[in-house]
């Protein structure tokens, strides 16, 4: 039989403090208001009341994802390290990637992802047309060794995440399963209360050719995004825009004397031009080895996931190396600067024919010169990271910014790990043909959090009711007598119209629990003193807006249930 919970019985110890490794609102509050602790760097302990919530979140992607076929089973979360040599990660995913080695010195890794695992499992199992598509999921812990874990949950090296595995027999069944599981985390981010984006991503380490997170809005959101009201929305790491030009300064090319600290926006002062006028160089050294100057408008930044998609992993160059190219820091140009030296330019700046550009030579620019004809670019990319003003790809209209938290991403793998294992299926022209894969997923801990990080106020938590650990909290200002007897009577009937309800049965002064009540954020806050218990009414809180109302006694149960079931998604 279902009962209220009691405040005196549930580990929730707070804190007054805001602790001094915390710096996002979030973070603070999970950990002041008792609902996570802090074991080592990245790794968390969730307590009582987090974990509720936590469940609730389960809850709702079971839901979604039972509604689009999707199978919920369970692998290991210790992998062997074979399935990452066959799939080519080994070498590639890096120092997150967890490696270690039983007492037989076989090579194991803790998953970070488990698209490997998922392969294998079915490589040998559907082998025909018919039995596809299948989907696959678990949520599951998962480790990956961040060198800077940092803001609680939002970065941690252990992490709760759901993911998901589509396997079809066509591209066009691949781009179905994907648009499903697209719609359904859609529907995920609204149902846990997350005012959240689609934009377009980089595939980053799980690879693949196409890929859409979700971000929840939020000004401590670790990534950057550009986004239209047209509906376009993108990371500002695979943002496409369309940037306007400007050109330099008019004049045959020659090189101009410019005594300024060498740095655009010195450069732009200097001259009276803005920085999209100027020239910005970039010098690098590509993964095999080349030294590269990549050019960009200068108000522009170089992105760097372009770049490692252009020139592999790459590093700055240092100040040696700059030497040893004819490259001079601060006035770094394409002319004069070593033969050996690969030049390549952002293609907005394609059609663009006065350039002002580093003569590498300290102290000097020059104005005036012209692509194909004082210097050769040798390939024209798109590098620049895009930003607010930029126009959209899609309507021309400029582009807004924000910040967001990742929370969800969904990727189509096409065949990357299905034909690298060897994975495939008979289709029904006879022929053995390569899984057609998509992945998808969700941190169910870093949703927790980026809820906090958009619920909450100065006092506390403000949850919404769809992911509350408790929707109702039963605030007594007295712990015996005739208020007591209303609050069990109350808890009672809130339980008995199938609400979650705590009650704060500490002996505790009405100042401490009203701050707890609000720190701890639950939706509804029902406060019951002796004046209002002797005139038969209670005074409902609405925790999200501050609102108060005076409800008989004998109807609070029923009007609150009413309010709760209508914010339940």
């Amino acid at each position: 039989m279902k009962t209220y919970a009691k405040m005196s019985a549930t580990y929730a110890p707070t804190l007054k403090e805001d602790p001094a490794e915390a710096e996002l609102a979030s973070h603070k509050l999970l950990l002041r208001a008792g609902m996570i602790r802090k074991t080592a760097a990245g790794l968390y302990s969730y307590l009582p009341l987090a974990w509720r919530s936590l469940i609730k979140i389960e809850a709702v992607i079971r839901e979604e994802m039972e509604a689009i076929g999707a199978q919920e089973m369970l692998v290991p979360m210790i992998v062997p390290g074979e399935m990452w040599q066959e799939s080519g990660r080994w070498d590639v995913y890096g120092p997150e990637l967890l490696r270690l080695k039983d007492r037989h010195e076989r090579d194991f890794v803790v998953g970070p992802t488990h698209e490997e695992t998922f392969t294998e499992l079915v490589r040998n199992e559907l082998r025909s047309y018919k039995q596809l598509p299948v989907t696959l999921y678990q949520i599951q812990d998962k480790f990956r060794d961040e060198m800077r874990p940092r803001f609680g949950l939002m970065r941690g090296r252990e992490f709760i995440m759901k993911d998901a595995y589509s396997f079809d027999a066509t591209v066009e069944g691949m781009q179905k399963s994907y648009e499903d599981q697209k719609a359904a985390y859609a529907r995920i981010c609204e149902r846990c209360g997350l005012e959240a984006l689609p934009v377009v991503a980089d595939s980053g380490q799980i690879g693949g050719d196409t890929s859409v997170e979700y971000m929840a809005i939020a000004d401590a959101g670790e990534a950057s995004l550009v986004y239209c009201d047209c509906g376009f929305a993108a990371d500002t790491e695979a943002a496409t825009a369309h940037i306007a030009i400007e050109e330099g300064p008019e004049g045959p090319c020659e090189k101009i004397s410019t005594p300024c600290e060498g740095s655009i926006a010195s450069l732009a002062e200097f001259l009276g031009i803005t920085e999209r006028a100027c020239r910005k160089s970039f010098a690098i050294i590509a993964e095999d080895e080349t030294p590269v100057l990549c050019l960009l408008p200068g108000d522009h930044e170089l992105c760097e996931v372009k770049a490692e998609h252009a020139f592999g992993h790459y590093d700055v160059m240092d100040d040696e190396q700059m030497k040893a190219y004819g490259l001079v820091k601060g006035y770094m140009g394409p002319i004069g600067c070593s033969p050996k030296v690969r030049i390549v330019a952002d293609v907005s700046l394609k059609d663009s024919k006065s350039w002002l550009v580093g003569a590498n030579e300290e102290l000097f620019h020059i104005k005036g010169a012209c692509p194909g004809v004082d210097f050769e670019v040798a390939e024209w990319i798109d590098l620049a990271e895009a930003k607010e003003g930029d126009g959209c790809p899609k309507c021309g209209a400029p582009l807004k910014a924000a910040r967001g938290i990742e929370v969800s991403q969904v990727f189509q793998l096409g065949t990357k790990y299905s034909e690298a294992m060897g994975a495939t299926f008979m289709d029904e022209d006879g022929k053995e043909k390569p899984f057609q894969m998509g992945c998808y997923g969700i941190g169910v801990s870093r949703t927790l959090q980026a809820v906090v990080e958009q619920c909450h106020d100065e006092g506390g938590i403000c949850w919404p009711v769809c992911v509350a650990p408790y929707e109702v909290e039963v605030v007594p200002l007295d712990v015996k007598g005739d208020v007591w007897n209303a609050a069990v009577e109350v808890a009672g009937a809130l339980v008995g119209e199938g609400v979650e309800t705590i009650v704060d049965d500490r002996k505790e002064r009405p100042g401490v629990k009203f701050a707890e009540a609000d720190l701890m954020g639950f939706p509804y806050q029902v406060v019951l003193g002796r004046r209002g218990v002797k005139n038969g009414v209670a005074e409902v809180k609405t925790r999200a807006t501050g609102e108060r109302e005076e409800v008989a006694l004998g109807e609070v149960a029923v009007w609150l249930a009413q309010k709760v079931a209508a914010e339940r998604r």
